[in-house]
């Protein structure tokens, strides 16, 4: 059984920066995305970023964050930078196998206020 185990989070001021990192364990064959998603209080949860397979960096649609993958390691990180209140969420690892199968770590909660 594949398990997402992700840390990295927690509170911080605007202007502050996280890295949030996500491990993957057990039986993994292969991954077409590795990414992140966050759900904040009353809104759906929406994609942050994800990266394809053998990428290592993804260009990020928010200037702000960037997301990096350790292939070795089945492992994926989002560093975020100049974080907004707008960006306290619960933050989701997720991982989707060629099969097409989905996969969602517990979530990691990041607020960011004054």
């Amino acid at each position: 059984q594949l398990q997402l185990v992700e840390s990295g989070g927690g509170s911080v001021q605007p202007g502050g920066s996280l890295r949030l990192s996500c491990a993957a364990s057990g039986t993994i064959l292969s991954i077409r995305y590795m990414g992140w998603y966050r759900q904040a209080p009353g809104k759906q949860r929406e994609l942050v970023e994800t990266i394809r397979g053998s990428a290592n960096y993804a260009d990020s649609e928010k200037d702000r964050f960037t997301i990096s993958r350790d292939n070795a390691k089945n492992s994926v990180a989002l560093q975020m930078n100049n974080l907004t209140p707008e960006d306290t969420a619960v933050y989701y690892c997720n991982l989707e196998t060629s099969s097409g199968t989905q996969y969602w770590g517990q979530g990691t909660q990041v607020t960011v206020s004054s």
